[in-house]
């Protein structure tokens, strides 16, 4: 099973709030972005000026050649549209973004990697894991 690390993690290793690589080193499984992840953070980085714009992007580019990126594609779409409907009729909608992130992760198979794993609850049989510093 892989980990399908959110934007909220690698936001924090960026500003050195977690050690990442530490943290990760310590899991034995494949690790993964989502293809809306790479959109969050690319964002930022296109928000972003002077100094903080050319450290993020290449935060960024050194990310993405670190880690395979999973595809929004067709069967990520109908694991989305059917997530989606889920929360809506259960009155437990999501994030836009969150909902993308989870299609994501359960067309796949994955575990979110998260520091907010609440913001997933509302999908069943979803696995989230909030890293823990190493000891």
């Amino acid at each position: 099973m892989a980990l399908l690390i959110d934007a909220d993690v690698i936001i924090q290793a960026e500003r050195k709030a977690i050690d990442l690589d530490a943290w990760l080193r310590q899991q034995n499984q494949e690790i993964k972005l989502a293809a809306i992840t790479v959109a969050e953070l690319w964002r930022s980085t296109e928000r972003a000026t002077g100094i903080h714009r050319s450290r993020r992007h290449e935060f960024l580019q050194r990310l993405l050649l670190a880690f395979e990126v999973v595809p929004y594609a067709e069967k990520t779409a109908i694991a989305h549209a059917r997530l989606w409907a889920d929360t809506e009729a259960t009155g437990q909608p999501m994030s836009p973004y969150d909902l993308i992130l989870a299609a994501t992760a359960w067309e796949c198979g994955a575990t979110i990697v998260t520091f907010n794993p609440r913001r997933f609850a509302p999908v069943p049989g979803l696995t989230v894991l909030e890293p823990q510093p190493p000891e």
